[in-house]
């Protein structure tokens, strides 16, 4: 360490992480409005909040695959951190996210733009509602982010025509909500056809697969368009966080081929 630079806190690599899994891989620079507001909560210039995500991404696996490296030098308390999120992304990224807004010196449903004014005032049923919307919002940010605003399949790029798709459903996996590697961004139509199980990406190669419930005799044109074509296609894979095979094959055998 050079004479006088800190160590990084656990509380301050937590929040890195947080940053880290909400920004595009291509966008974590000195420049980010994101980057420089993280530095200004944590005392620290956005150089090093940037080279501190530079050391997270050494870390991360997906990266690895695609024979990007992350910056050396890395802690033992960072890959501490780091292995607490990944091996446990519901709990470590709720955490994070109350760590942050507690750091802002606001609540974690206004961090995350929650309207309450729908909800009950008060009791059981409330908290449960603002937590799963908590966990969407999150959820969907993260998503996003990974594969940077954009829908795998079509490459629309309107965040409100995109969903953050999760491979295995919400109800069906409670230990994989918030894990950014059950998720895909797809535009609402083929979010759709995924969750209906008429279209999948295959967990060996990433390709799409359309069902034969699609494949009439005579398709109509729309059909062929938005549905057909696609067939044997690559998704556009994200540069962090690829989507986990081992969840895409239980959708693959969900699917109705």
């Amino acid at each position: 360490m050079k004479e006088g630079q800190t160590l990084w806190t656990k509380e301050e690599l937590i929040l890195a992480v947080n940053l880290y899994c909400k920004l595009p891989f291509g966008k974590m620079h000195k420049g980010n409005a994101d980057i420089i507001a993280l530095s200004q909560i944590i005392e620290r210039s956005p150089s090093a909040v940037a080279r501190k995500l530079g050391n997270f991404a050494s870390f991360d696996p997906s990266l690895k695959a695609r024979g990007i490296k992350g910056l050396p030098n890395t802690s033992k308390l960072d890959g501490e951190v780091w292995n607490e999120f990944y091996n446990n992304w519901d709990a470590s990224l709720l955490a994070s996210e109350d760590l942050l807004a507690q750091k802002k010196h606001t609540t974690i449903e206004a961090l995350n733009n929650i309207n309450l004014d729908d909800l009950p005032k008060e009791g059981k049923e409330k908290q449960r509602l603002v937590k799963t919307r908590v966990n969407q919002s999150v959820f969907r940010s993260v998503v996003l982010a990974t594969y940077n605003s954009a829908c795998c399949i079509t490459g629309i790029n309107n965040p409100e025509l995109l969903i953050a798709s999760h491979i295995v459903p919400w109800s069906k996996d409670q230990t994989n909500r918030l894990n950014p590697m059950n998720g895909l961004c797809l535009n609402a139509l083929h979010d759709k056809a995924f969750d209906s199980g008429l279209i999948t990406i295959d967990a060996d190669d990433y390709t799409i697969k359309i069902s034969s419930k699609l494949k009439s005799k005579k398709p109509t044109e729309s059909i062929e368009q938005y549905f057909l074509k696609l067939e044997g296609k690559s998704i556009q894979l994200p540069d962090k966080f690829l989507p986990a095979k081992e969840l895409l094959k239980q959708h693959n055998e969900f699917f109705k081929s």
